[in-house]
């Protein structure tokens, strides 16, 4: 069984608008990658900051999604990994919510690797979602490090190569959203 952790506090500067509500498939864009990752995780958190509310309504409804609100998120993506680590039971998957072309199959690939770390790569590029096995839970609540990467290095990591451009498809601005939405997959 496997948790799922879906990063959404922040401030989506670079965008000038709330990237996670911008729609993609005919729905707002966060819903995309929660909806891929369900397929392995029972249980995903939501992990809102500064866009809240928003973000909280459209995901509301989704019995499977419990909202977390890192009242810390101006301290940076970090914080608000923490805030979902600190609500897992299982090993657990990590995503930006900024992925919404992750394929399904990435995750059951992954999932196949059974402790440790386990990363995805495309055309030899580490990507999104990182699998971690939940005896990093404590580790990654008491670590010293500031940042994921940090913390994934810190120990030897499983590669599994997938056939998935999306591992390595977040959306940063309005520009990265209309090549999103000028895509054929």
């Amino acid at each position: 069984m496997f948790d799922g952790i879906v990063l959404a506090g922040g401030y989506s500067s670079r965008a000038n608008t709330n990237k996670m509500c911008l729609e993609y498939r005919g729905k707002p864009l966060i819903l995309n990658t929660i909806k891929s990752m369900h397929k392995v995780c029972k249980k995903i958190i939501v992990v809102t900051g500064h866009h809240h509310k928003e973000i909280y309504e459209v995901v509301k409804d989704l019995d499977y999604v419990d909202v977390v609100y890192n009242k810390n998120y101006n301290n940076g993506m970090f914080s608000s990994i923490l805030a979902g680590v600190n609500e897992v039971n299982n090993s657990f998957f990590i995503i930006p919510g900024d992925y919404p072309t992750v394929k399904i199959t990435t995750y059951e690939e992954m999932t196949k690797v059974k402790k440790g770390i386990v990363v995805p790569s495309f055309d030899y590029h580490l990507g999104h979602p990182i699998l971690f096995d939940k005896s990093f839970k404590i580790k990654m609540l008491e670590t010293k490090h500031s940042n994921l990467k940090d913390f994934r290095n810190e120990y030897r990591f499983n590669i599994v190569e997938v056939n998935d451009p999306g591992i390595l498809l977040d959306i940063d601005s309005l520009e990265d959203y209309k090549k999103l939405l000028e895509r054929n997959d």
